[in-house]
């Protein structure tokens, strides 16, 4: 394959995964009451940056959370809110792409890319919506805004590391090829 048909071919590819993100993202199977929800879009994002790398990853992550910001309904408390919980947060998810080539990558890549997601939620939380102390959540009352932060974002950010952690781990056999980017050698 010569540059140019792999430059289509990633493009094309990252718009597929994209738009399966953003249909995946409908998939609800849980919701925070202040935004955030558990479904397994952020699946595609994640293995379409360990096939490529970091750099087309982090893009299509970007694309993705502007996507979010459009048809998701935006829970936001003003632009710094849109900018930090939706084109910031999903735009880490490509850092997966750091583990490129590795037959172990999609998994370390999903943490690393959930991890960074729930850091920049955790950040948004602390310093954004910089929420009035005592609030409750899950039936307690939180005093510290960090704590409740790390809490809330934790309550949808820790399953759908897991959900997407199970989901890798039942489509890497058929798709390990895919993946590993061994069709483009």
């Amino acid at each position: 394959m010569n540059k140019s048909h792999m430059a289509t071919r990633r493009m094309t590819e990252a718009a597929m995964m994209v738009a399966l993100a953003q249909a995946l993202s409908y998939v609800k199977l849980g919701e925070a009451p202040n935004g955030g929800s558990i479904t397994p879009a952020m699946l595609p994002i994640l293995l379409y940056a360990v096939r490529w790398g970091a750099r087309p990853g982090m893009l299509a992550g970007f694309v993705f959370g502007l996507l979010q910001l459009i048809f998701d309904g935006a829970y936001a408390w003003g632009w710094q809110s849109m900018l930090l919980d939706y084109l910031v947060a999903f735009t880490p998810l490509g850092l997966a792409g750091l583990f490129r080539g590795r037959s172990w990558g999609v998994f370390a890549g999903t943490a690393l890319g959930c991890a960074a997601r729930f850091c920049v939620h955790f950040v948004s939380g602390v310093t954004v919506y910089r929420i009035i102390a005592p609030t409750d959540f899950l039936n307690r009352t939180y005093s510290s805004p960090a704590l409740y932060s790390a809490v809330y974002n934790g309550s949808y950010m820790l399953p759908n590391t897991l959900l997407t952690l199970a989901l890798a781990a039942l489509l890497y056999g058929p798709l390990r090829r895919y993946i590993l980017g061994e069709d483009l050698r």
